[in-house]
């Protein structure tokens, strides 16, 4: 015979003082655990979504990134006549991209963050389709004008419209702003690829990494075997997106660990505010529990009981937890992308797969912290409970 639920939904609003100790405790350890997550997953999602599944890119064989990558300018031309290479009029879609990092000041803090300064193809807007300028307009090729993401024009001081800023031994004008889609573009400054090559001393003919249009997703194994098997060529072929999504892994594993330790040592103290909380409740309901063995309730009934109860506050204070993290939903912050060794800003994404994680863990929690003392309620002689009253 089970006992009813409403005995201990009653049972929780009548020793509410208590259950709340649990509830908070519980609900700490998941917001920190979700907004944990969320920041990892944020920060992959903004590297990921920074390759497009109609794009590969192109660097040399070994490489590990972009940094030290190397591809000449005679093997640009054999990668232009690849097969799968998309063409606009004529004029293959490829861009061979430039790459330093600067130092720069951030504006919450003063103090310099290393930024990812990308020299691009003129044609760049046709090879990375979500790049568009939202305010002033592109740069001249040519000329040492630099175009800005919209968290770059955001994060770092001296990058507003029209403002001049030194680097590399050049003086540059911000003419444009541009919106990335929340990609990791949208940190960077991107000018002409020759003038950086050439405000850095460095060969003009020689870049970092070539990013082109494919003909379509399909076209990349055609597209890779062909460059990969050119005696001409020494290059690596990969989707831009599982590049950037290998330039992700290493800060968001690390965010994770971090969080699961957090979360974990958190969650021992949550588990034996719940044990302490449930045990508090057994004993105020000795008269109770033993009343219901000696009317017929099973010991299996009376722990499932208690267990349920348990579930309960857990439940509350996941609910309560998840609820507390979904205002940084959004919320944009910056880290280091130990990859590249740039600034990079991202938002907080808090989705529904998260919360999901987040009310497993406080149900786990009051497993945990249920278990015992319902058993110890279950197997509880009834008649030595009696003779207490």
């Amino acid at each position: 015979m089970a006992i009813p639920v409403m005995y201990n939904i009653r049972s929780v609003r009548a020793r509410w003082v208590s259950a709340i100790v649990a509830v908070l405790g519980i609900a700490g350890t998941v917001g920190v655990f979700v907004a944990m997550l969320a920041l990892a997953h944020g920060f992959k999602t903004t590297l990921v979504s920074s390759g497009s599944p109609d794009n590969a890119i192109i660097r040399r064989a070994g490489a590990t990134g972009e940094i030290d990558g190397s591809v000449n300018l005679d093997q640009e031309r054999v990668i232009q006549d690849a097969p799968g290479v998309a063409h606009d009029g004529g004029t293959p879609l490829i861009s061979p991209e430039v790459v330093v990092l600067a130092a720069f000041p951030l504006k919450s803090t003063g103090t310099d963050a290393n930024v990812q300064v990308r020299g691009v193809s003129p044609i760049v807007q046709k090879v990375r389709t979500n790049v568009k300028i939202i305010q002033g307009r592109f740069f001249q090729p040519g000329l040492t004008e630099l175009i800005v993401g919209k968290y770059a024009a955001q994060s770092y001081q001296g990058f507003d419209l029209g403002d001049t800023v030194k680097f590399g031994g050049g003086t540059w004008k911000v003419v444009g702003v541009f919106d990335a889609g929340g990609t990791a573009f949208d940190s960077e400054i991107w000018c002409d690829s020759t003038v950086l090559n050439q405000t850095y001393n460095r060969p003009t003919n020689i870049f970092q990494s070539i990013t082109l249009r494919m003909t379509s997703p399909d076209a990349f194994q055609t597209l890779k075997d062909a460059l990969t098997s050119d005696p001409r060529l020494t290059v690596q072929v990969d989707r831009e997106r599982d590049f950037y999504n290998r330039q992700s892994q290493t800060l968001t594993t690390l965010i994770t660990v971090l969080g699961f330790l957090v979360a974990g040592v958190m969650g021992v103290g949550a588990v034996f505010g719940a044990l302490n909380t449930m045990y508090s409740m057994i004993a105020e309901r000795s008269r109770e529990i033993a009343t219901m063995r000696a009317i017929g309730f099973g010991s299996g009934s009376v722990a499932l009981s208690f267990i349920f109860e348990a579930l309960l506050i857990a439940l509350i204070g996941g609910i309560v937890g998840c609820a507390l993290v979904l205002p940084v939903n959004g919320l944009t912050t910056g880290a280091m992308n130990w990859q590249t060794f740039s600034h990079v800003a991202f938002a907080f994404s808090v989705t529904p797969t998260l919360i999901a994680a987040g009310l497993v863990f406080a149900l786990l929690m009051g497993l945990i912290g249920g278990a015992p003392p319902a058993i110890r309620a279950a197997t509880r002689p009834v008649a030595s409970a009696l003779r207490e009253l």
